[in-house]
C-alpha cells in the first residue's frame, strides 16, 4: 500500500465515535470540544451558580467606589455662562485693519 493513501488504522481522526483526537505516533491525545458544548471558564461547575451571581451583584454595588462629592475636589466656579457675540474677536485697538 502506498504511504499517501488513506489508512484507517494509521491515520489520526479516523474513528469519528471517539471522544479524543490522537495527534500522532507519540499517543498524546487532546479532548474533543464540540461546537455546541458551552465553554468553561476558570471555575467549571461553579461559575454560573446562584452563589457566584450573588457575589457578582455585591461586587457591582461596592459603595466604596462611589464619590461623595460632585467632583473629585474641584471647586465649583459658578454657573455656566453663554459666550457673548464679540467674545474671542480682536478689539478695535489690536492694530488690524477693518477692511
Amino acid at each position: 500500500m502506498n504511504d499517501t493513501e488513506y489508512n484507517p488504522q494509521r491515520d489520526a481522526g479516523s474513528d469519528r465515535g471517539s471522544e479524543e483526537y490522537n495527534t500522532g505516533d507519540d499517543g498524546y491525545s487532546v479532548p474533543v470540544v464540540r461546537d455546541n458544548d458551552p465553554e468553561s471558564g476558570v471555575n467549571p461547575g461553579r461559575e454560573d451558580s446562584d452563589e457566584q451571581l450573588v457575589r457578582d451583584d455585591q461586587d457591582a454595588i461596592d459603595e466604596s467606589n462611589i464619590l461623595k462629592e460632585r467632583t473629585r475636589g474641584a471647586k465649583p466656579r459658578g454657573e455656566y455662562r453663554e459666550p457673548g457675540d464679540d467674545e474671542g474677536l480682536p478689539g478695535p485697538d489690536d492694530g488690524t485693519s477693518s477692511v
